[in-house]
Parts: structure tokens; C-alpha cells; sequence
């Protein structure tokens, strides 16, 4: 069953038109601007720390919770709040390789100040396979909530950013957990259509 949230995102392609329709001074590139300012006052609100890949890498791909770091990769700011590497039996994805996720997340609007989706009240986890072909990640949803809402299986690619870093293992106590900030050119199709940004907490586990 579609939740309230769930039905608010399907409502956007309607209220984002008759907005359009309203304004026709509205360009993309005042959206974009919209968009760079909220996720910059986002930052700044909840305390946020970015450094650089370079230091990300210097710190052995470590975020530091305790100091609020984000790194920012490839125009998605990443945390890394858990990431199992030293945890027995815990893998990263092989190159050449495909690996099946159960997926727990929240979908979080940073303009609307809105949950749009999430599903860790829900029975399952949203599921989707991640393959690695010469460190180039595709990946693709077979079943969840953000199929259902969206209507297609793409991954956003915001949510792949952080795979080349990731190790993952079955523990409850130990998955691998991300906080995400990511921009509509790397977001949901909806995202991408009516240019909004979107803070994401995910956390993955391996299905087998």
C-alpha cells in the first residue's frame, strides 16, 4: 500500500507544473541556484564538515562522526557512518562482480523539509542488485519502496558514490551505513525533472 508520503511524491509532477504555469520567469538556472543555496544552508544548520577527497583518502576513507565530516564525492556528500572493513567475512563488491542489498533508507527533502519516502517502518527492505565492472557501478531495484513510488528501476546514482569505499557483511550490529546529500542530477527522476535536493540515510545488507 502506498503511503501519504508516497502519494505526496507522486502529486509533485502536478504541483511542480501548475507552479510552472504560474511563473514563467521560474528558469532552471534559478532553480539550480534554489537548490545550491538550500543545500548550503543545510549544511550549515546541521553543523556539517566537509573536507575534500584528498583528505577523505589521507584519513584511510574515514568520515569522522564525532566532527560531523562529509566528504564530497563526485557533487554528493557523503558520511560514512558505519562501514564494517574490519569486520570478519565483510567484502567489498569484486570488480566484474554483482551483489544483492537489502536496502533500509529514508528519503528526506532538504527544500519541503519533508520525508518524502522511507520504508524502515515497513515490513521488507527495499532490494537491489550493485554490479562492479572496472570500478564503474550500475545498479538496479527489483522490489521496494522506491520502485513503487518512482516506477522505475533505476538506482539513483547518488546512492553508488560511496560503493567503491563500502564493505559489507550481514551483521545487524555492524552494516554499512551512509548519510547522503545528493543534487538532483544525481537523485530520483523526479528529482532530476524538477530540481530538488534530497538528504538520504541507508543502511545496506548483503541478501546472501
Amino acid at each position: 500500500m502506498i503511503n501519504n508520503r508516497c502519494f505526496f511524491v507522486m502529486l509533485m509532477p502536478l504541483l511542480a507544473m501548475l507552479f510552472v504555469a504560474c511563473d514563467d520567469n521560474v528558469s532552471y538556472s534559478d532553480m539550480k541556484d534554489k537548490e545550491r543555496v538550500a543545500i548550503n544552508d543545510f549544511i550549515m544548520s546541521e553543523g556539517i564538515s566537509v573536507i575534500s577527497k584528498s583528505e577523505f583518502l589521507e584519513k584511510d576513507s574515514v568520515t569522522d562522526i564525532n566532527e560531523n565530516e562529509y566528504v564530497l564525492l563526485d557533487n554528493v556528500y557523503v558520511q560514512f557512518v558505519r562501514n564494517p572493513k574490519d569486520v570478519a567475512g565483510a567484502k567489498k563488491i569484486p570488480d566484474g562482480a554483482s551483489m544483492n542489498l537489502l536496502v533500509k533508507y529514508t528519503e528526506y527533502s532538504i527544500i519541503e523539509e519533508e520525508t518524502f519516502t522511507e520504508n524502515f517502518n515497513e515490513a521488507n527492505p527495499d532490494e537491489m542488485t550493485v554490479s562492479n565492472e572496472d570500478g564503474s557501478y550500475s545498479a538496479s531495484f527489483s522490489s521496494g519502496v522506491m520502485l513503487e513510488t518512482y516506477g522505475t528501476t533505476a538506482v539513483p546514482t547518488g546512492w553508488l558514490v560511496a560503493m567503491p569505499y563500502l564493505y559489507f557483511t550481514r551483521s545487524q550490529a555492524n552494516l554499512a551505513e551512509v548519510n547522503l546529500i545528493v543534487p538532483h542530477t544525481d537523485g530520483t527522476s523526479s528529482a532530476a525533472t524538477y530540481v530538488y535536493p534530497c538528504f538520504y540515510n541507508i543502511k545496506f545488507q548483503p541478501e546472501q
